[in-house]
């Protein structure tokens, strides 16, 4: 599987994770009504786009004041449009990238806080619905526990990718977000500092996100997602919560399954009552069987019907919202429950994962049949999945979606 990893070892794909939610959307639909009034690069020099982008600023309601201390940090970085136009694109499967992102440190360390902040993580669980384990999670692996929350000015790398006319409209709303929270008191500009795509905070939130959720649950006045841990940790639940999380409900749960299982079922478009799992003889892992009850879920065989086996609920969409590479997500989801006290998973006998450059030509070839992959990028998103998926039943080998050598084989002598 290949995807992209951007600092501290963060999933993204296309140069930002994939998380704009309605409210970005909704900033991007504003932007878009008054690009005239800022377009991009193309129609003029950075100095002439600034002052039109100042001038769509104060339009919108954003003070003097916020534009003026912002000024001089709204600069132009060539560095950040080359990081965003040429990212490092590299090949780590799920038990290569959970095994070194979901460590034995993360997993104490993350334990630790919860007792530390015991009564923050209830409060937050009372009003949120979002469990620790899960929020902690997040915050492990967007920032190592705020260890490592970038190192660019994010005032400049925004204004360098909306100045960019690759993504103009969604990053000049990006820019507009971040004013309003120097607007609002939030922040300074100086303190801006995060990833080269923007994002802030010790969850890495981009401005339209920490606009929307941002809480400020410490009390004193500011979301301060930088500094404050308890504003970190509700405005996550907060998020999480507005993604669509399910008060009560699990997420994600090792099982076992059986070789005769109908591998077809195995997707997650299909959501099956648990009872029904059970009946197809999907125990959990320990052999335990399952609830027989009508909790839906889906089977979720990240590398194949050999590797780890997961049946994954309602939540994990939540997960894939938040970053939608199935590995990241995955990883995310199998770390809250070791962090919840889970024990480490079944690695099982997955075959050798194809290479970046096989999954590109596999990709090419099913693109030829007909199939709909998305983007020839050598990335096993969601939709090369499907088509994995399709192509396996055509040959009529077991359909768990994951590429192997064998069906590479098989898709170049058609």
């Amino acid at each position: 599987m290949v995807f992209e990893i951007g600092r501290g070892g963060i999933v993204r794909s296309g140069g930002k994770r994939q998380r704009f939610g309605t409210a970005v959307l909704l900033a991007c639909a504003v932007a878009a009504s008054v690009a005239h009034a800022a377009p991009c690069r193309t129609s003029g020099s950075y100095a002439s786009w600034l002052a039109a982008f100042e001038r769509e600023a104060a339009a919108q309601g954003i003070s003097q004041r916020a534009i003026a201390a912002a000024a001089p940090s709204l600069t132009y970085d060539q560095k950040i449009v080359n990081i965003d136009r040429g990212q490092r694109v590299f090949s780590q499967t799920f038990l290569e990238f959970a095994g070194r992102m979901a460590a034995a440190y993360r997993i104490q360390r993350g334990q630790q806080l919860i007792k530390t902040h015991a009564a923050t993580f209830a409060h937050i669980e009372q009003q949120f619905g979002v469990p620790a384990p899960v929020i902690v999670s997040f915050w492990a692996l967007e920032s190592d526990f705020g260890a490592n929350m970038g190192k660019y000015h994010s005032l400049s790398a925004i204004a360098s990718l909306a100045y960019d006319c690759r993504r103009s409209d969604r990053f000049r709303a990006q820019l507009l977000d971040a004013l309003r929270l120097i607007d609002r008191g939030d922040l300074v500009p100086d303190e801006m500092i995060g990833s080269w795509a923007g994002e802030l905070g010790q969850t890495q939130m981009m401005p339209s996100e920490y606009n929307r959720y941002g809480v400020d649950f410490d009390g004193d006045g500011k979301r301060d997602l930088i500094h404050s841990v308890p504003d970190v940790l509700a405005s996550t639940a907060s998020y999480l919560h507005g993604l669509g999380w399910k008060r009560g409900e699990p997420w994600l749960t090792e099982v076992r399954v059986p070789m005769n299982l109908p591998w077809g079922q195995a997707d997650l478009s299909t959501s099956l009552p648990r009872a029904k799992w059970a009946s197809y003889g999907v125990t959990f892992v320990n052999g335990r069987p399952l609830p027989a009850d009508n909790l839906p879920a889906s089977l979720l065989l990240p590398m194949g019907r050999f590797g780890p086996a997961f049946l994954v609920y309602a939540n994990f969409q939540v997960y894939l919202q938040w970053n939608n590479s199935l590995v990241y997500s995955s990883t995310a989801a199998y770390l809250a429950t070791r962090i919840a006290g889970a024990p480490a998973l079944v690695r099982g006998t997955p075959p050798p994962a194809l290479s970046f450059t096989e999954v590109k030509e596999m990709q090419a070839l099913l693109t030829h049949a007909g199939y709909d992959v998305g983007t020839i990028d050598g990335f096993m998103g969601l939709k090369t999945r499907e088509a994995v998926k399709a192509v396996q039943i055509k040959f009529g080998l077991p359909a768990d979606s994951y590429p192997t050598a064998e069906l590479l084989a098989k898709l170049r002598g058609q």
